[in-house]
């Protein structure tokens, strides 16, 4: 499905970041913060809960379900961003980079 090709792309870009991924107040490595999210992923497709990207960064990748707190983006250099608008913010350029390479 076109929504699960690009959320593979967005956690590629978050475990090759060198980000860092805040889950419940502790910071993680982006390939930790991948291997989650795949868990919540697989979790919410056998729900049939995904059918885009933007539903699987607002219903799964913008905070704990246990503890509602958001999910946060720290990389080199900046202060944390919630998970959300990083997130969101490359899907944007996942997107722009697949139409420049898309034949015309």
């Amino acid at each position: 499905a076109p929504a699960r090709a690009e959320v593979d792309a967005l956690l590629n870009r978050l475990q090759t970041s060198g980000c860092e991924f805040n889950r419940n107040g502790s910071w993680y490595t982006g390939a930790d913060a991948k291997a989650h999210l795949l868990k919540k992923l697989d979790y919410m497709e056998g729900k049939d809960m995904v059918s885009t990207a933007e539903q699987f960064i607002e219903r799964g990748a913008t905070g704990s379900s246990m503890s509602g707190k958001p999910y946060l983006v720290r990389c080199a250099g900046k202060a944390p961003v919630e998970s959300a608008q990083w997130l969101k913010a490359e899907l944007q350029q996942v997107r722009a980079a697949r139409a420049a390479s898309s034949p015309r």
